[in-house]
């Protein structure tokens, strides 16, 4: 087999005091890095909270996660909310797609500069954002400007739809060694912030880590503030 396939499962939680360690939500996903670099990321997301979202993406990137193309379907409170598919370009992005609200349309975008991200909302998926920080620069911040989101709702539950968003920071931490639900693994520490006037609605503070290695796979992370949430890799599978 001349391709590398991981296989896993995230547990999503609440971190409310009212529903402390509750699960609130899943996400099944393949991992699938090709024989030329291509990296396919299949997710199949579940949110539970109302109302509740199930999100199946499909993207393929390159290995430093420069996108190349993606298909979203996407269930807000059991009824279909859209279905679109993305391609990326180093000097345009566009989109087909048909949502509940909007019908049936067509975008592109042109971009000055080629994207280094979009974000289709997955979990696993924020580990690989984490590719877009220089660590050759080591320990600190650096901003993220000019990529592409899917949905610009927290939750990914609008759309689907091209949005550009102005920036966001990634600040890298450090190594460490953590044990979550599905082991123990050297890590690398990141936290996501910066993101006033780009969603509908800020983020707040989010940690995330992944593996200390070429394939940054999600370990966990946490969301501060009125989210409250916590996501950790609950089991995987490496197929080699």
């Amino acid at each position: 087999m001349k391709h590398k396939i991981i296989r896993g499962h995230i547990k999503y939680t609440s971190k409310k005091p009212e529903r402390m360690d509750q699960e609130r939500g899943r996400e099944y996903f393949t991992l699938t890095t090709q024989s030329d670099d291509t990296v396919v990321m299949q997710a199949h997301c579940e949110i539970d909270d109302e109302p509740n979202v199930v999100r199946d993406v499909i993207i393929a990137m390159e290995k430093d996660g420069t996108p190349l193309d993606c298909s979203v379907r996407l269930s807000v409170g059991d009824k279909f909310e859209g279905s679109g598919w993305f391609r990326v370009t180093p000097t345009y992005a566009e989109c087909e797609m048909i949502n509940a609200k909007d019908g049936r349309i067509s975008q592109r975008i042109e971009t000055e500069t080629p994207v280094k991200w979009l974000q289709a909302h997955p979990i696993l998926g924020d580990g690989l954002l984490m590719k877009t920080y220089d660590l050759s620069k080591g320990k600190g911040k650096q901003l993220l400007n000019d990529f592409l989101l899917t949905s610009p709702d927290h939750r990914g539950a609008t759309g689907p739809m091209l949005f550009k968003m102005a920036k966001m920071s990634i600040e890298y931490h450090g190594e460490e060694e953590i044990t979550v639900a599905a082991g123990t693994f050297n890590a690398r520490h990141f936290s996501v912030g910066d993101t006033a006037g780009s969603l509908l609605e800020e983020h707040p503070p989010y940690h995330v880590w992944v593996t200390a290695d070429d394939d940054y796979l999600f370990l966990k992370a946490g969301a501060a503030g009125y989210m409250q949430t916590h996501y950790e890799l609950e089991s995987v599978e490496f197929i080699n």
